[in-house]
């Protein structure tokens, strides 16, 4: 029995491919928000850890106004921003679902209570066009419903000169690595996402889903040129399990 979270009755689930609505992707994350961190490091091994680290690295230098983290969660990249800026600048983790943001508010309030939480939307931001210089999204942009305008949204908030930076999965390139990894996602890895989160709304069978029709590498880097990115470029980590995009607004 499909016993999945259905969307409300004015955001039909789509006649084909994965079920992104609003109301959807919304239960799901409330469903699994209180073991979310647990379960991110247990199946990443991890490695979603060095990944958010490197993201930081490469782009806290460069800082010089208000950062913006969307599709924030937990907050767990918004907090490491914080951490690295050490309050230099402002910090705003933004994300549409109500228990995730609660738990990055107390974790954020454990690590100085600088990060302000904000509910929002990324489809629909309430913020003045140019007010970030820099914009990040780790592990959400494909669960936005509208990609193109989700990107058009970060476009308008980053002020001109601004960057931007994507952190997400992708499937390895090199061949013999693909065909293994991608039959632990969708075989192994949502079974015992299941079997530990056991949640109503299918969350470990969404994410190889979601993760397999989401645009990767060139084409989302020409996604992101189109939205308003130039000097748009990618790196594959972890060969390639996850991929750091990074553009700077015309």
């Amino acid at each position: 029995m499909n016993t999945a979270i259905q969307p409300p009755p004015n955001e039909p689930a789509p006649a084909g491919g994965v079920d992104k609505s609003d109301g959807r992707v919304r239960a799901m994350f409330g469903e699994i928000a209180p073991k979310y961190d647990r379960m991110n490091h247990l199946l990443s091994m991890q490695t979603d850890r060095y990944w958010r680290w490197w993201t930081v690295r490469r782009l806290a230098p460069h800082v010089n106004g208000p950062v913006l983290d969307l599709c924030t969660g937990t907050g767990d990249l918004a907090l490491a921003f914080d951490a690295a800026l050490g309050g230099r600048q402002p910090v705003i983790g933004a994300d549409f679902c109500h228990p995730m943001l609660a738990i990055g508010r107390a974790k954020g309030a454990k690590r100085g209570g600088r990060v302000r939480f904000v509910h929002a939307d990324a489809q629909r931001l309430p913020f003045p066009d140019a007010s970030f210089d820099l914009v990040t999204v780790a592990f959400g942009l494909r669960n936005v419903a509208d990609t193109d305008l989700g990107l058009r949204e970060i476009a308008r908030v980053c002020r001109p000169g601004g960057r931007m930076a994507v952190l997400e999965f992708t499937m390895p390139r090199f061949a013999p690595l693909r065909v293994a990894y991608a039959w632990y996602f969708r075989n192994v890895l949502p079974r015992i996402g299941q079997l530990l989160a056991r949640n109503r709304s299918s969350a470990y069978e969404y994410l190889p889903s979601s993760v397999g029709e989401f645009p990767m590498y060139q084409e989302l880097a020409d996604r992101m040129t189109r939205a308003g990115w130039s000097d748009v470029r990618f790196r594959p980590l972890t060969f390639g399990v996850a991929t750091l995009y990074e553009g700077v607004r015309r």
